[in-house]
């Protein structure tokens, strides 16, 4: 671990299965990687696949919902890498409500992204949910021309489409790329991340060429 104290370090909040995961993989190429989600058991796979592939990964079971058990974890994490330790990106790939607070507070130069569906336009029976996604879209804003200044850059990312993963290969399966691929997502999350401070994006929007829009 010694050897990886120097380093900066990429944080993924909702690491699981599907886009979590493939963030994560792609972010390890450059970074170790801490991750984040409820069960230790969903983190293990995830960790060991990073790291046979010449990575360096750990994961960590955090309700980030907890503004304290976050806390906490941001305080395991700087006993893990030392005190002074640069994190380079904080990508949050949470459904539910959750705290960005012990990142942002930090005195480390953060880029932090936070992912969205639907926050342009409000379906028909879908109040709530629009309701959800607009308010993390004017959140996203709101911190953005907050720590911009700070060198940190927010970015809300809109997926407007069915993921690919196992639990939706059923859905238009005979359609080539009708859904989309979370590696082509973490490619974008990673575009994001390597983008000059002289050029920040703010909001990216990403759907499949067949997504009605």
């Amino acid at each position: 671990m010694a050897s990886l104290l120097s380093k900066p370090i990429a944080i993924v909040a909702g690491a699981g299965p599907g886009t979590g995961a493939s963030i994560a993989r792609r972010f390890a190429k450059a970074y170790p990687v801490v991750l984040l989600a409820r069960s230790q058991s969903s983190l293990d796979p995830l960790v060991d696949g990073i790291d046979r592939a010449g990575g360096s990964a750990i994961g960590i079971p955090s309700d980030v919902t907890n503004a304290g058990d976050l806390a906490s974890t941001m305080k395991q994490i700087e006993q893990q890498f030392g005190s002074d330790l640069t994190v380079a990106a904080a990508v949050f790939n949470v459904a539910s409500k959750f705290t960005r607070a012990p990142f942002l507070e930090s005195k480390h130069r953060v880029s932090g992204y936070i992912g969205a569906t639907a926050a342009l336009k409000g379906g028909s029976g879908l109040g709530s949910f629009a309701m959800s996604k607009f308010a993390v879209r004017a959140l996203s804003q709101s911190l953005a021309r907050e720590f911009g200044p700070q060198d940190v850059h927010v970015a809300h990312a809109i997926i407007d489409g069915i993921i690919a993963t196992e639990k939706t290969k059923e859905y238009k399966k005979d359609v080539p790329d009708s859904k989309v691929d979370p590696d082509w997502i973490a490619e974008s999350y990673w575009f994001l991340h390597t983008q000059s401070r002289s050029a920040f994006t703010h909001e990216l929007d990403l759907r499949p060429y067949c997504e009605t829009w």
